[in-house]
């Protein structure tokens, strides 16, 4: 007792002397302000709370701290960032400083090959080549446009699995994620798999995300956590293990058949891998990378965009005042007798753009981008911000900004609609920041292009074919997942339009 005593005091001692020295030093020498902490336990304040209450913690201190606060989480220092001059200051104008990653951790070292994705490799050379080539030979928009068959084919079996469950109030996220992880399945792997085998990697994907948080707990002390989470860790390595099982003889395949194709066959995202010479080792991509690498493309872009699906369709319900509005935009514009609407016909559309954006700044599917590390120490705000320090940015405070955006809580896409019909709403953040729902700067979400793109595609058809009317109350309360999502999911009856 005599020693715990005498520990626990030391380190109230040092931590009142930090806190003094902080006070007097000149405010370009401190961190950013935060609640008191403690050398190697970090900040009190997680005696009460758990680390999954952040983002609830920060909204606290906020009004005593303001828009850039730094937590101690045990040793490490996180810088967050809610105010929008300074994201676009450090992400934008000091884009280079900002744009590393975190090392790996123990999970993803086992779930990735080490540092071979786009999201976790570090800021250099293997980082550039694997987001240019995905920019350029996937996402760039001649190359997405080149989807088109493929959008209205994932198109025409959403509409199918809608239209086969419409005797009863339809569970809609469901078909949203499915038909979206065809879409990204054919994109990836090039080929049309059978449902089966579609489902099998769907069922492999989702079984790591859904788990995210359960092996969250592995990064901290691995070594302990071997032993003490024996069962996580064998269930870690088993998924692991079950991709490159169901993922390996796809690629294998798809890499085999490449002298046996022509030229006017799709370009699929292994076809661009296969090739590939990383910079600083001088060598083609394992398999084992490829995997890794497909896996990333899969998840991003299958639940982000099935998520804010979900969102848009469940303002439309509630709001059908709204819905009506956007049904008579598409109709004013697109033939009754069309099929679809197709691709070209969504420039036409201002006011759908702006319901597609105004869901996004409410709902963003991500309330935080993923971690941002410098490499050297950088000044941001008259504050001094560590070498190696954690940054991150509060999406959902920016976009509900009330100086920034009037009663941000509402949906109302009005405030959209002048931009749309002009030069159109930078949702980048290159000029200015108002809202980052694809992140901004040098580390953007490389598919936000592509992710409006089959938003508006797939929005303008469901409202097009079908009038949407509420099943039971429509709650917006949000819960997190691999995503935010909607706590009970939207259930809503349909009819045809004609």
């Amino acid at each position: 007792m005599e020693a715990w005593f005498i520990i626990i005091v030391s380190l109230c001692i040092a931590a009142l002397l930090q806190a003094l020295i902080s006070l007097s030093s000149p405010r370009r020498n401190r961190l950013p302000p935060g609640p008191p902490a403690l050398p190697l336990i970090g900040n009190l304040i997680w005696l009460r709370k758990s680390i999954s209450d952040l983002e609830h913690v920060l909204r606290l201190l906020k009004p005593d701290y303001g828009p850039i606060i730094t937590i101690h989480i045990a040793r490490r220092v996180f810088i967050f960032v809610s105010g929008h001059s300074i994201a676009h200051r450090a992400l934008v104008q000091n884009g280079a400083v900002f744009a590393d990653r975190p090392g790996a951790t123990a999970t993803l070292t086992h779930l990735n090959a080490p540092r071979k994705t786009i999201s976790a490799s570090s800021y250099g050379p293997t980082w550039r080549l694997l987001r240019r080539n995905l920019t350029q030979e996937i996402l760039h928009p001649s190359r997405v446009r080149g989807y088109s068959a493929s959008r209205r084919w994932v198109l025409s079996l959403l509409m199918d699995r809608i239209r086969g469950s419409s005797a009863a109030p339809v569970r809609l996220i469901d078909h949203f994620q499915y038909a979206m992880f065809c879409l990204l399945v054919l994109l990836c792997f090039g080929d049309k798999l059978q449902e089966s085998q579609i489902k099998e990697i769907e069922a492999i994907q989702r079984k790591y995300l859904l788990n995210f948080q359960r092996f969250a707990v592995l990064n901290f002390w691995p070594r302990l956590g071997r032993i003490i989470f024996r069962k996580r860790w064998k269930e870690l390595i088993e998924i692991r293990g079950e991709q490159d099982r169901i993922m390996i003889p796809l690629i294998r395949g798809r890499i085999e058949s490449k002298n046996m194709r022509n030229s006017n066959e799709l370009v699929a995202y292994v076809d661009t891998l296969a090739d590939l010479i990383l910079p600083e080792e001088k060598r083609k991509l394992r398999e084992e990378e490829i995997v890794s690498l497909c896996s990333e493309f899969l998840s991003a872009g299958t639940d982000t965009t099935s998520t804010a699906l979900q969102w848009i369709m469940a303002n439309l319900v509630k709001h059908r005042e709204i819905q009506e509005k956007v049904y008579q935009e598409i109709i004013g514009v697109v033939e009754l007798e069309g099929d679809v609407v197709e691709e070209e016909d969504l420039q036409k559309l201002p006011y759908l753009k702006a319901v597609v954006l105004e869901a996004l700044r409410r709902h963003p599917p991500a309330h935080f981008v993923l971690a941002h590390e410098v490499k050297e120490e950088v000044d941001l705000e008259g504050y001094r911000i560590p070498k190696d320090a954690y940054v991150n940015f509060m999406v959902a405070d920016m976009n509900w900004d009330p100086e920034v955006w009037e009663e941000p809580m509402e949906f109302r896409p009005e405030r959209f609609v002048e931009a749309c019909a002009g030069e159109g709403f930078d949702v980048t953040g290159s000029r200015e920041i108002k809202m980052m729902p694809f992140g901004a700067g040098r580390r953007v979400c490389p598919g936000f292009w592509m992710a409006m793109l089959h938003l508006e595609y797939l929005v303008a058809n469901l409202i097009r074919s079908f009038k949407w009317e509420a099943d039971d109350e429509v709650d917006l309360t949000e819960k997190q997942e691999s995503t935010v999502v909607m706590k009970n999911p939207l259930r809503a009856r349909i009819s045809p339009r004609n």
